[in-house]
């Protein structure tokens, strides 16, 4: 199993688990393209505030779904609220659509949060546990790749479909992209099998020998999994523990840059529709709705260049040291919104400022969004990682929810200018405490080590 060629039943759990994250980050593009919609026609009223609020609600949704499913599938099983989390967010999405209001909205985006929130916690974990040895690390950022194609796809079904309705009381429409795609999960899911990770760490070994074999099939030899700590002897980590344990250079390197890329992805992946409003990069036609379709536009392609920066990362993964490609990354996406903020300012050509976006989303996929996804599980044993690679996720979330929050009051009291400044010193931030203490916590050993998940005690 760990040593075996790539087969079709590696490729499917991979694209199976990959889904959820496919899902959130589609739904942060809908809600960036939903909010001045909703603006537009019933609540023009809504403060800077009001306005970060709504928008985070989801965010704020997966911070508790992560924590409350995570803790129920490590007592009921993974398989259960794998099937069950794609339902929720149907449910959730049927709810914002037939509600058609803001209330209904908020509600439906912080359920849907939750089932998205259930996705995370466990689609790196069936896809580690299945994948050989030497693509486990590889896998791991592909699934966290598959967020580019949310990204990408819902922004141009939107466009496409904004231009054809050409009506911005139809919005609530657009949230059926998200109720057809979480049934199309959760159908993907019912010839599916348990967690073999979790089945051999509750003694179950003849039940997680038959799920193995129903993914790879049946001369698959189940080697390394067994090796790993049973549940009975891994001792229980809490957050307050890795403080007290001297941890806290691990909780450092893990944690800050990983909110100053959550401020980067959600404050301006979720407002890159706003933000282009603002900068006035849309088309110059006085109907507002027109000038929203145009921004969706432009939002889709911007939002192209966010696969590409997976890829260049992918490849790096395996070759390049890892502190090295998260510090490059950072200081390359502040650069990119350096060249929007000059061109903002000195009033250059719009291409430049389109350019400037693409650049920072590019090298901010390539660099800490992939990056911060898969370094906790190299530096935090099994006997930590759970409260570790939590701790770093809170603080990813943590920083979502800040950047979501604020922009609208930072557009609000400096203009685009102040937001774009913000989010370059935050990326600096970033690139600082990665050169600084990510070399003590992983260290860099030759071009010839292949990093991996870390399965000892």
């Amino acid at each position: 199993m760990d040593t075996m060629p790539l087969r079709w039943g590696h490729f499917r759990v991979l694209i199976v688990a990959s889904l959820g994250q496919v899902l959130g980050a589609g739904l942060a593009t809908l809600v960036g393209i939903i909010l001045p919609m909703i603006q537009l026609l019933r609540h023009a009223e809504l403060s800077s505030l009001a306005q970060g609020a709504v928008a985070c609600t989801s965010l704020v949704g997966i911070m508790v779904g992560s924590v409350i499913f995570g803790e129920w599938s490590d007592r009921k099983g993974y398989l259960l609220f794998f099937r069950l989390c794609p339902l929720v967010v149907l449910a959730a999405s049927l709810l914002a659509f037939l509600a058609d209001n803001l209330a209904g909205l908020v509600v439906g985006l912080f359920l849907m949060g939750l089932g998205i929130g259930g996705e995370y916690s466990l689609d790196s974990d069936y896809i580690s546990e299945i994948m050989p040895r030497r693509w486990r690390l590889m896998m791991v950022g592909v699934a966290k790749a598959s967020s580019s194609v949310g990204n990408i796809v819902v922004a141009g079904i939107s466009f496409f479909l904004l231009s054809s309705w050409d009506d911005p009381r139809l919005w609530n429409r657009l949230l059926l992209l998200v109720s057809v795609f979480s049934l199309a999960m959760f159908l993907s899911r019912i010839r599916f099998e348990q967690s073999p990770g979790w089945l051999f760490a509750r003694d179950r070994d003849g039940e997680a020998e038959r799920a193995v074999q129903y993914f790879l099939g049946k001369d698959v030899e189940i080697n390394e999994l067994r090796n790993r700590p049973r549940r009975k002897d891994t001792p229980k980590v809490g957050w307050s523990d890795l403080f007290r344990r001297g941890n806290i250079k691990k909780v450092l390197f893990s944690g800050i840059p990983w909110a100053c890329e959550g401020v980067g992805v959600y404050g301006i992946g979720v407002f890159l529709p706003v933000l282009i409003l603002a900068l006035g990069l849309e088309s110059v036609s006085e109907a507002p709705f027109a000038r929203i379709i145009h921004s969706v536009q432009l939002t889709t392609y911007i939002n192209l260049f966010i696969l590409p920066g997976f890829v260049l990362g992918l490849v790096l993964v395996n070759r390049w040291y890892h502190v090295r490609t998260q510090t490059w990354g950072f200081l390359l996406c502040a650069a990119g919104m350096a060249l929007l903020l000059a061109a903002y300012e000195l009033h250059w050509p719009v291409w430049i400022a389109v350019a400037g976006f693409m650049l920072f989303e590019l090298f901010l996929n390539a660099g800490p969004h992939l990056m911060t996804f898969i370094i906790p599980p190299q530096i935090y044993s099994v006997a930590e990682r759970g409260a570790g690679a939590g701790l770093a996720a809170a603080f990813g979330k943590l920083g979502a929810v800040v950047g979501v929050l604020f922009i609208p009051m930072l557009l609000e009291w400096g203009g685009a200018g102040l937001a774009l400044l913000v989010t370059i010193a935050t990326q600096l931030l970033g690139a600082l405490i990665t050169a600084v203490v990510g070399h003590k916590v992983l260290p860099n050993r030759g071009s010839g080590y292949r990093p991996e998940l870390r399965h000892d005690r």
